[in-house]
C-alpha cells in the first residue's frame, strides 16, 4: 500500500501543499481553517511526518537530551529521577519531541555526551544533578540551550535553573528540631560538590550557628547506603545524638537502619528527618517527616525554560521554589 504523503493530505485538504509544509514546519501564521482542515486530514490519510526531511529544513532534531551526571546505578535507586523523566516525556509529547536519555557518571561517558550534542542530534540538553567543577558545563556551552534542574554552582558558564530553595527547606526542619527541645542535632549531608550539598548544610548551620561543628556532621553521597554508613559514623562520634536532619529521603531510610541496628527508638532516642518527600518517605518504619520540595513543579519550570530557549528567547531567569516542613513519625 502506498505510504500518504504530503500531496495527499494538501488534496484531501483542499490547500496548497506550501501551507501544509508550513504548518508542519511549526509556522504561526496558517488560518485556524487551514490549521483544523490540514489536521483532520492527516488523521484520514494516516500521513506520518518525515522527521529526516523536515529536520533539513527546519534544522531541528525534534529531540532533547537529558543528562544525568551520576553513576548509572543512582538513576534507578533514587525516585526523584523517575518523576523529572515522567514530566519531561510528557511536555515534550505535548510539541512531538522526542526525550533521549543519557548518562554522564565519569570522564568517557561526558566525553559520548559532548560528542552527541556537539554532532546537532539535540534541540536542547536538560541538565540532572551538576556538580561543581564538571567539564561537561563549559563543553556544552557552545551547544544548543542547556538548562538544568537544580541550581548550578562554581562555574564561569552561566546555566538556567529551576530549583527549590534548598537553604529554605534545611532552615524549617532544623528549626522543627529545635522547637522539639532536641539539643544534639547532627547531620548528614549531600557530596559537596552539588548544590543540595552545599545549601542544605548552609541552612542546618544558620539555625545552630556554632553547635554545627564537625563532630556532629557527616557526609553521604545520596545513596541508601551512604546515609547507613553516615549514621554508623555520626553516632560512634556523639552517642548523645538526639536528632538528625538527613539530606535526602533515600539516605535516611539508610540512617534509619543504622539506628535500629544501634538499638535505637525512632523518635523516642533520636528523631530523624529527610529531605524530598519523596515515595521513600512514607514507605519508611516509622515514615519520615521530610522537607518536601515540589519535584513535578521543578520538573516543570526546567522544561519551561528549555522550551522557551528552543523556541528563541534569548534570556530566561532561574526559578526558585518554595519547600514545606511534612511532619510524620519519624520526629
Amino acid at each position: 500500500m502506498k505510504r500518504p504523503t504530503i500531496h495527499d493530505v494538501a488534496a484531501a485538504a483542499g490547500v496548497s501543499r506550501g501551507t501544509v509544509s508550513r504548518l508542519l514546519n511549526g509556522d504561526k501564521y496558517v488560518s485556524p481553517a487551514a490549521r483544523v482542515a490540514i489536521e483532520r486530514a492527516i488523521s484520514e490519510t494516516g500521513y506520518v511526518v518525515n522527521r529526516a526531511a523536515r529536520s533539513l529544513v527546519t534544522q531541528r532534531t525534534g529531540s532533547v537530551v537529558m543528562v544525568l551526571s551520576e553513576p548509572h546505578e543512582k538513576l534507578f535507586e533514587d525516585p526523584n529521577y523517575s518523576t523529572m523523566i515522567r514530566v519531561a516525556i510528557r511536555m515534550l509529547a505535548e510539541r512531538d519531541l522526542s526525550l533521549v536519555m543519557m548518562l554522564a557518571g565519569d570522564e568517557s561517558d561526558r566525553e559520548r555526551v559532548v560528542r552527541y550534542v556537539r554532532g546537532g542530534h539535540a534541540d536542547g540538553v536538560l541538565l540532572v544533578s551538576t556538580h561543581a567543577g564538571d567539564p561537561l558545563l563549559d563543553a556544552l556551552h557552545t551547544g544548543p540551550p542547556a538548562v538544568s534542574c537544580g541550581a548550578v554552582i562554581g562555574r564561569e558558564t552561566v546555566i538556567p535553573y529551576a530549583a527549590a530553595d534548598d537553604r529554605l527547606g534545611a532552615r524549617q526542619m532544623t528549626e522543627y528540631f529545635v522547637s522539639l527541645g532536641r539539643r544534639r542535632i547532627a547531620m548528614i549531608t549531600g557530596p559537596m560538590d552539588t548544590p543540595g550539598g552545599i545549601q542544605r548544610l548552609e541552612g542546618f548551620a544558620d539555625v545552630l550557628g556554632r553547635k554545627a561543628t564537625s563532630k556532629l556532621i557527616a557526609h553521604g553521597d545520596w545513596t541508601q547506603a551512604s546515609g547507613e554508613r553516615a549514621m554508623t559514623e555520626l553516632l560512634e562520634r556523639a552517642p548523645d545524638i538526639d536528632a538528625v536532619f538527613v539530606a535526602s529521603d533515600l539516605m535516611a531510610a539508610g540512617a534509619l537502619a543504622a539506628l535500629r541496628a544501634a538499638g535505637r527508638r525512632v523518635p523516642e532516642d533520636v528523631a530523624v528527618g529527610g529531605f524530598d518527600d519523596s515515595s521513600v518517605a512514607i514507605s519508611t518504619h516509622p515514615p519520615l517527616t521530610t522537607i518536601r520540595q515540589p519535584l513535578a513543579e521543578m520538573a516543570q519550570e526546567t522544561m519551561r525554560l528549555l522550551l522557551a530557549l528552543i523556541d528563541g528567547a534569548g534570556h530566561v531567569d532561574p526559578v526558585i521554589l518554595p519547600t514545606e516542613l511534612v511532619i510524620r513519625e519519624s520526629a
